[in-house]
């Protein structure tokens, strides 16, 4: 990779984060009803995972350039977790001293896609010596002890973050599906769809932390990325069966549910490709950053339906907002899906 391109995969997660930010702003500016106001909080949330990718990819990128220093180390995860506490932090103000619905449903989202950031932070401070991926599957056998690796306890702490940000999205889900009145069912929803997304990057952290020790092994090689794809699925049909039986309030978090099916399915790339190129070769490695494309486009057609759509029904028009969102983020994950294939390419 040289210094042009590697410019260019960190500018596109800052880029994608401006434009959930700008367009946000701007509906949020709108402020004619409820349906602005939280499609434009959780388009402005989305930033934070953005802004957690940059620190992936700058994390990453550093290393394979040559140019990774101690302040990088320490500064590229802290912005990570800072926008990922923030956010968390904001959305857990709006919900709690808010007294109307979109601040209900919003607060929830954005605290939710918090956790995500936060998460994501995680995959930048567990790649940190993502160098040794590529040094450990060429040079050493299973189990080989490795120099210079994460001591038990970071091992431990980093793992558990992500865990922990599952469980919070997941037991806050349940709780607002519990309360039964339609903000919190609509929230509720949208959040175990989040929570899936964070349980997606413990898979993901757990095979960057596996691979740097030196303790993943070829029978967990596919069981990572089938998981992940599993849980994508899940998210998906969730999804649809939410709005077969047509309801107005379940527009909104069946479409949104299937956008979050499409981040999932984005994150198995990077899974599916760290599997892919562990001790083996595997020329068809290049193909998988198609995958993140894939699904990015898929969000941002769907996208547009939904404009269309949202002109007869009011109802389309908060997912069709968040799905360019949601398609933005899956873009970014095309870029440091291609950073981990430049990364970890044998050629």
């Amino acid at each position: 990779m040289n210094l042009k391109i590697s410019v260019l995969f960190r500018a596109i997660p800052l880029l994608m984060g401006a434009i959930c930010l700008g367009f946000g702003l701007y509906v949020k500016g709108m402020a004619i009803g409820d349906g602005y106001l939280i499609a434009g909080n959780v388009l402005m949330s989305l930033t934070a995972i953005c802004i957690a990718l940059f620190s992936t990819a700058a994390t990453i990128i550093r290393q394979i350039i040559k140019r990774f220093t101690k302040a990088d180390r320490i500064f590229y995860p802290i912005l990570g977790y800072a926008a990922g506490i923030i956010t968390f932090i904001c959305g857990v103000m709006l919900f709690t001293s808010g007294d109307t619905s979109a601040d209900i449903v919003s607060g929830n989202v954005v605290s939710g896609v918090g956790l995500i950031a936060c998460c994501v932070a995680t995959v930048a401070i567990s790649s940190g010596k993502f160098s040794k991926i590529t040094a450990n599957s060429s040079n050493l056998t299973y189990g080989q002890p490795v120099t210079d690796g994460y001591s038990r306890g970071t091992y431990a702490v980093y793992y558990s973050i992500p865990i922990i940000c599952t469980v919070i999205a997941l037991i806050r889900g349940i709780l607002l599906l519990a309360d039964g009145s339609t903000p919190s069912l609509v929230a509720g929803h949208v959040m175990i769809g989040l929570g899936l997304i964070c349980t997606c990057l413990i898979a993901l952290v757990a095979t960057i932390l596996r691979q740097i020790q030196n303790t993943f092994g070829q029978q967990e090689r596919w069981k990572w990325s089938i998981f992940v794809a599993v849980l994508g699925t899940v998210c998906l049909v969730w999804g649809i069966l939410l709005m077969i039986p047509y309801s107005a309030a379940m527009v909104a978090p069946g479409f949104v549910l299937i956008g979050l099916g499409m981040i999932c399915y984005s994150i198995s790339s990077k899974v599916l490709l760290l599997a892919s190129v562990w001790r083996r070769n595997a020329p068809l490695a290049k193909r998988i950053p198609m995958i993140p494309v894939m699904t990015a486009l898929s969000c941002l057609f769907l996208a547009a339906f939904l404009f269309e759509a949202s002109y007869a029904n009011p109802n389309f028009f908060v997912p069709a907002h968040i799905m360019v969102g949601l398609g933005a983020v899956c873009f970014t994950l095309f870029a440091i899906v291609s950073i981990l294939e430049s990364g970890t390419s044998k050629s």
